[in-house]
Formats: C-alpha cells, sequence, structure tokens
C-alpha cells in the first residue's frame, strides 16, 4: 500500500514516505478571520479532512494543525471601518469558521493555534534571522531578505526579477523592493505588541513559519491550503523557516478555487456565497457531496445547476440506505475494509471521484441485488457503501448527520412535518383500499408539487424530501 500524491513543489505525483513511521503531520493555512466564511474558504478545510480520515484510514496516526490568522491589516480595516476591536471581529469570524466547518462535518484540528497567542515563537524566528544575515530592522520593521537566501522562490519557480511583493502600508525602509515584511512597527490606534525592535505587529508570512515550528518541529510532512497561497504565502514561509534552520515541508500540497463566471470566489470580488446562507437553503451532507466529492485539484465551478445535481445524486444513495434498512429489519455496519478499487483511487492522489464512482456502481449492484430479492447481497453491498461513505465523511447513519446535530426544534419540526404526511398518506390508501385511483393519484400528485418524493414498499407509502 503506497499513497501517492501531487507535490507542487516537484510539479509531479510522488510516492509519500512519512518522516516517521506510522504518523503523519499536516499543516494547513486556515482561515484569516476578517468576514464569515464562503464555501470557497470551507473547500480548503473539506479536502485536507478528507485526506488526513484517508491516512487515518489507512493506519496512520495524524498530527493536523490548522492555524487561524486573527491578526492581519484587512481585520485592522474591517475595525476602523466597523468601528470596532480587532479582536471583537477575529473572534466572530473564527467562530463563524468553525460552525462551518463543523456544519460540513469536518473533524477538528489537532490544534488550532492563533497567531497573537506566538509572538514570543515569532520574535525568536526573527532575532534567529537577523542573526544569520537573512533578515535586517529598519525604522521599527523587521524585514527578510530574499536576496539573503538561495532557495527563494523554488516552490512557485518564478524569476526574482520578474517578482513584485504585495503593496502593504507602513512597509518603508526596505533595502529592497522585493523584501518582504515579517513585523510591522506599531501605527496609531493599531494593536502592537513588544519586540527588541520596539512595538509592533506580527507579518502574515512570519504567523505560519513559527506556528509551524511551534507544533510540528524542525520538518513535517504535509503544507497544505489553496493555490492562491503559493506565491507570496508559502514561498515566504519557506524562505523564513528554511533560512532559520528547519527543513520545513516534506510535501507541498494545494487545492483548487471555488469559482463563480471562471473568476475565484472572493469577498473582494463580491461573488462569494456565504456558508451559513447556504446551510439555510442546502442539506449541510448535500453541500459536503458537492465541494468534497471533485477532485481536488480542479476548480468547481459554482451553480444552482450542480447543486441539485449533487443533491439528486445523493438521494439515490439515501434512497438505497433506506430501501436496504427496511430489507434487512434493523442497522447495517460498515464493512471493515472498502473495497480494493475504491482503496486505489484513494491512494491515487486522492481521487475522489473514481472512488465515488465505485460508491454509485456498489449502490446500482445493491438495488440489483434488492429487486432480485437477494437479502444478504444488498445487505452485503450497503455495508460496503457504509465503510467507503465513511471514508469520505459523507455517511448519512454517521451519528454527525443522523440527527446527531439537529437542533431540538428542527426534530420536533420535522416530527410534525411527518406526522401530517402520513395522516395524508393515511388518506390515499384508503382511496386505493376503495379503489378510487383518482383521489389517490391526486394525493400523491399534490404532495410531489410540495417537494416530497412517495415510494411505496411492500410496509408501506414512505416520503422523502425530493431534489429542487
Amino acid at each position: 500500500m503506497t499513497i501517492r500524491l501531487y507535490d507542487t513543489s516537484a510539479r509531479q505525483i510522488r510516492d509519500f514516505t512519512p518522516l516517521t513511521a506510522g504518523c503523519v503531520s499536516i499543516y494547513l493555512c486556515g482561515a484569516t478571520v476578517q468576514a464569515a466564511p464562503h464555501i470557497g474558504h470551507i473547500r480548503s478545510g473539506l479536502n485536507f479532512d478528507i485526506m488526513r480520515r484517508w491516512f487515518e484510514y489507512r493506519g496512520y496516526e495524524v498530527t493536523f494543525v490548522r492555524n487561524v490568522t486573527d491578526i492581519d491589516d484587512k481585520i485592522i480595516t474591517k475595525a476602523a471601518e466597523q468601528r470596532r476591536p480587532w479582536w471583537s471581529i477575529g473572534y466572530e469570524n473564527e467562530r463563524a469558521f468553525n460552525d462551518g466547518y463543523t456544519a460540513l462535518g469536518c473533524l477538528p484540528p489537532t490544534y488550532e493555534p492563533r497567531a497573537t497567542g506566538h509572538v514570543t515563537e515569532m520574535v525568536e524566528m526573527m532575532r534567529g534571522l537577523i542573526e544569520r544575515g537573512h533578515a535586517y530592522e529598519s525604522e521599527g520593521n523587521v524585514y527578510f531578505d530574499v536576496k539573503s537566501f538561495p532557495g527563494y522562490l523554488s516552490l512557485s519557480r518564478q524569476e526574482l526579477d520578474n517578482i513584485r511583493q504585495p503593496e502593504s502600508t507602513g512597509e518603508t525602509g526596505k533595502r529592497d523592493p522585493r523584501d518582504f515584511a515579517m513585523w510591522k512597527s506599531v501605527k496609531p490606534g493599531e494593536p502592537s505588541w513588544e519586540t527588541p525592535w520596539g512595538r509592533g505587529r506580527p507579518g502574515w508570512h512570519l504567523e505560519c513559519s513559527a506556528m509551524a515550528h511551534k507544533y510540528l518541529g524542525e520538518a513535517f510532512d504535509i503544507h497544505g491550503g489553496g493555490l492562491d497561497l503559493i506565491f507570496p504565502h508559502h514561498e515566504n514561509e519557506i524562505a523564513q523557516a528554511q533560512a532559520f534552520g528547519d527543513e520545513f515541508a516534506k510535501y507541498w500540497v494545494h487545492n483548487a478555487w471555488v469559482t463563480m463566471s471562471g473568476e475565484k470566489m472572493s469577498k473582494s470580488l463580491g461573488n462569494s456565497v456565504l456558508v451559513s446562507e447556504m446551510v439555510k437553503q442546502w442539506r449541510p451532507i448535500v453541500l459536503r457531496y458537492y465541494l468534497g466529492t471533485p477532485h481536488y485539484r480542479s476548480m468547481i465551478e459554482y451553480s444552482e445547476e450542480a447543486l441539485r445535481e449533487a443533491e439528486s445524486a445523493f438521494a439515490r444513495i439515501e434512497g438505497f440506505y433506506q430501501r436496504v434498512i427496511e430489507k434487512a429489519g434493523g442497522p447495517v455496519e460498515p464493512a471493515r475494509e472498502v473495497p480494493p478499487a475504491f482503496a486505489e483511487a484513494m491512494d491515487d492522489d486522492l481521487g475522489v471521484p473514481q472512488a465515488l464512482a465505485i460508491v454509485h456502481t456498489t449502490v446500482r449492484q445493491g438495488n440489483s441485488a434488492l429487486a432480485a430479492d437477494d437479502k444478504d447481497a444488498a445487505i452485503a453491498r450497503l455495508s460496503e457503501v457504509r465503510a467507503m461513505l465513511g471514508v469520505l465523511g459523507l455517511d448519512p447513519l454517521d451519528p454527525h448527520w443522523d440527527g446527531g446535530n439537529a437542533s431540538d426544534r428542527g426534530e420536533e419540526l420535522h416530527g410534525a412535518v411527518d406526522t401530517l404526511v402520513r395522516l395524508v398518506l393515511e388518506q390515499r390508501e384508503s382511496a386505493r383500499a376503495r379503489k378510487d385511483w383518482a383521489t389517490a393519484d391526486a394525493i400523491r400528485d399534490q404532495l410531489q408539487q410540495s417537494g416530497l418524493v412517495i415510494e411505496d414498499s411492500p410496509t408501506g407509502p414512505r416520503w422523502t424530501l425530493g431534489p429542487r
């Protein structure tokens, strides 16, 4: 068994060999909490949640670190615009991100460090870089000297003469415009911390280098994030960490974007779709299916039609679950192992689309077994499907989805609707018993127009919510 991953630094799929046998260490660039998350933000968390689950299925002990950038130029700007404390905006949006991750079934990280809690580690790293000649202080700022590090731009493979660091306010006194800020001197009204070079606040890139070192040491297995982070963020992380003396990440893995009309989903472009709004319109498990089942390196073009297709596809899986459980007369446990073809797909750079095709093939085989009244075969296929969907975080019978996180009010509402629908179905059954087919069909049509799917089974009629 060998897991293979596309390593951005190598520009190819490589066999994965952990630094420590039986263990995998992952650092994922998490949220910059200046605003509530859109589905593009959450996609990254989902993709790496699936990666983590697969490593754990394969028997590895996973240490998963996902940081929170809770101090940043954008957060300070938002605070000024809204006349609120910067930490209030950060905390509110950090909670929104965690609510989004939880709603879509992401496992909590092993560690979730905040940048503001690690200024001591940042100061230590800056001191070491200055001593080694890779950084310098100027007017209360501390900059990384990019020319001092020969390996700079090895990840993005750009030419130094062609790059420009994104402009940022208050960065004065640079020796070279391509040098980047690790520490920014204090400005009136902005938060600040004391350092040997005066009061100020950390730069974005330094935060992640210091936190990765703190929680994962001098070397770790996988560093992840979105494609947009390759330059400058990840490039600058590498420079700081390796110039400090760390080996840093062995593999670099990047997920693609969620786009709208071909543009990356972004708050600044005004084309984002907030997770908090989406979960009001779509079941969270359907959103996870929609965002988590394309290959992590493939762009997702957002559309209502694509979401409806995802909802319909998942409804077919759920219908199979329901029919087999009724036939079995009770719960069906997941298999101990996934089918070999599913494992082969997942081992090959987390090939979720190919793995999902195995899921749907198994569902079709199970439905054929039901049609042939082969109870044992149908149960066996559902057991396999549960094992596969469990790895993807999509098993409808997982307590997270199976009412485990439903609010009491939501359960009461579902119960009330179920009672009303069953009363109507009883009227339909009475019409069928007296062979009043017109009335029976009219009742069924009215229920379907209300968005319900009615299916007659040996144990009586049942209803489910249909696709939109």
